[in-house]
């Protein structure tokens, strides 16, 4: 079973791998969105986010703090889909039905990454198959 927590924490940590990489790439493509969206400091934000997921993600992926890793993860999804994907705010049918998958897809991102916090925080040590310490809040 060991097998499967390390398939699915690498498969979870592909997305998030993948946008950091645009995030930290085309810089100023993603700050401009940002920006189109008010979040404050865009470029500042645009690259933090980037590390927060590039970090959070292969945390989770190696299962070294993987707790931690799936923290940032979820400090990085909530904000996100708050400022980023806020559907009710659209007026455009297509534009708010977009926003409002991103929205969820967020949401349940987040979720997902708060269960993987729980089990590292709760069976760090029994895991198998980490690098490393795989929980700096065990329970």
């Amino acid at each position: 079973m060991e097998i499967i927590f390390l398939v699915g924490r690498i498969l979870f940590a592909v997305i998030f791998v993948a946008s950091a990489l645009g995030h930290l790439t085309a810089t100023s493509a993603m700050a401009g969105y940002a920006k189109s969206k008010g979040v404050p400091a865009a470029k500042a934000a645009t690259i933090l986010s980037g590390i927060v997921m590039l970090v959070g993600a292969l945390l989770v992926a190696t299962g070294y703090y993987g707790d931690l890793g799936a923290l940032l993860l979820v400090a990085f999804l909530l904000p996100t889909a708050f400022l980023m994907h806020a559907y009710w705010k659209e007026t455009d049918p297509m534009t708010k039905m977009n926003e409002q998958i991103s929205f969820n897809k967020d949401i349940s991102l987040a979720g997902a990454a708060l269960i993987i916090f729980y089990v590292f925080a709760k069976f760090g040590n029994d895991l198998g198959l980490v690098l490393g310490t795989p929980s700096l809040f065990g329970m």
